[in-house]
């Protein structure tokens, strides 16, 4: 454990003015004691902080930015991205950010993001609780958080900058963004250590026109390309979703009308995408296609299975068959566990689950259920049959989605989710 706070604490002195052998570290005025590591990825960390002066708890992200302006570029996307949708409920915003250059290497530089913490976890974590009891959701419970993330992409399939983006939004020399009432500060000079340039980075526009970015009174489309249930929180209240890591979004629609361009667009699906999650569309990116919002409804499909089973259908497929799991994905090879000619029969199957919601508890969390795994109602079933079709065309847009999945709740039976 100590040799862990020295790594922190060296990691972030070099550039963050921590206290010398302290877990602690200043985002600009700001004290936080870093608590522990929440989850890593890639070339990002993620760490529980608390703030000295309020004992509030946040997520801090620290995006490492080890290939010079592109990396940074692309990280600073992300931090336009919180502020593009800081008035959605659904979709998590920033509250504050910097940053720094390293000092054993001036070119590489690190931004930190500051975002709300939730102490429930993501959904893959009620997953992962399922599994290890041998529980499920309740179906009209779960059915209400997924119609939350629904809700939470149609903001992004159809932003609408209106009058916010008339004021032209980039990123500020003190890094607040206003968007929680904790990081309402007047401005002022960077306290992070960063050099002039660092400054200069911060207050360039995030997104060029051509980029996709929304003009004034206008509206666009954007798709998040990295749905899955380890990126959707839940809310303190256990009630609400909230989609968060916006790393990976990108404007929709992106005709394909080079081969260059369809294999950069299949290089950053195959870094930014995961993997079980990812539309068949990303896995072989062809020239003369379009890429557009229908990737994200095929992974809201993937997420919604891998809730009421434990994993994504490709992934228990390929597990199943021992076969590539893109391959499966390409042709759309996936089954419910008590479909196919060797599974066993479920005599429930089309069934609503009452029983199941039942056997929830008092309170009705989703964490909470008991029942037959299997007993999956059809409603639901229809609801991801019809979000994994493989051409794009064949599936809903989030409009039909969330209209399905509103007369799919009115079907449930109650399980104490109201």
């Amino acid at each position: 454990m100590a040799a862990f706070f020295d790594i922190l604490a060296s990691t972030f002195g070099s550039c963050l003015n921590c206290f010398p052998g302290s877990p602690t570290l200043k985002i600009n005025s700001r004290s936080f004691k870093i608590l522990r590591l929440l989850g890593e990825g890639g070339f990002s960390y993620v760490y529980l902080v608390q703030d000295t002066s309020t004992s509030e708890l946040f997520a801090l992200k620290k995006i490492r930015c080890p290939f010079g302006a592109e990396s940074v570029k692309q990280a600073l996307k992300e931090v336009e991205a919180y502020k593009l949708f800081a008035n959605s409920p659904h979709i998590i915003h920033s509250v504050d950010y910097s940053i720094a250059s390293e000092r054993s290497d001036p070119e590489s530089k690190t931004v930190y993001v500051l975002l709300p913490y939730y102490r429930r976890g993501n959904l893959q974590d009620l997953i992962n609780a399922n599994l290890v009891n041998h529980t499920r959701f309740p179906e009209k419970r779960l059915m209400l958080l997924f119609l939350g993330v629904c809700r939470a992409l149609k903001d992004m399939h159809q932003y609408n900058g209106g009058s916010r983006r008339a004021e032209r939004m980039e990123v500020r020399p003190n890094g607040g963004n206003g968007g929680n009432q904790t990081a309402k500060r007047g401005k002022r000079p960077m306290e992070t250590g960063a050099d002039e340039d660092d400054e200069h980075e911060q207050q360039q526009p995030l997104m060029d026109e051509d980029e996709g970015a929304p003009v004034p009174g206008g509206s666009r489309s954007y798709a998040h390309r990295d749905i899955k249930p380890g990126n959707i929180m839940i809310t303190d209240s256990g009630s609400d979703p909230i989609l968060m890591d916006l790393g990976s979004i990108a404007a929709s629609p992106l005709p394909i009308t080079s081969r260059s361009l369809a294999i950069a667009t299949q290089d950053v699906a195959a870094e930014h995408s995961t993997m079980p999650y990812r539309a068949p569309e990303l896995f072989d990116v062809k020239t003369g296609t379009v890429i557009d919002t229908k990737v994200d409804i095929w992974s809201l499909g993937c997420t919604l299975y891998a809730c009421l089973v434990g994993k994504s259908p490709f992934e228990m497929r390929s597990d199943e068959t021992g076969g590539s799991l893109s391959i499966c994905v390409l042709s759309g090879d996936w089954r419910f566990p008590d479909e196919g000619p060797n599974a066993k029969k479920n005599k429930n199957k089309g069934k609503s689950n009452a029983s199941v919601g039942n056997g929830g508890g008092a309170n009705g969390s989703p964490d909470q259920a008991g029942g037959d795994d299997e007993a999956i109602s059809e409603p639901i079933r229809e609801v991801v049959r019809k979000c994994l079709k493989v051409e794009p065309s064949e599936r809903p847009d989030i409009d039909e989605l969330i209209e399905m999945v509103e007369t799919v709740l009115e079907e449930l039976p109650d399980d104490g989710a109201a």
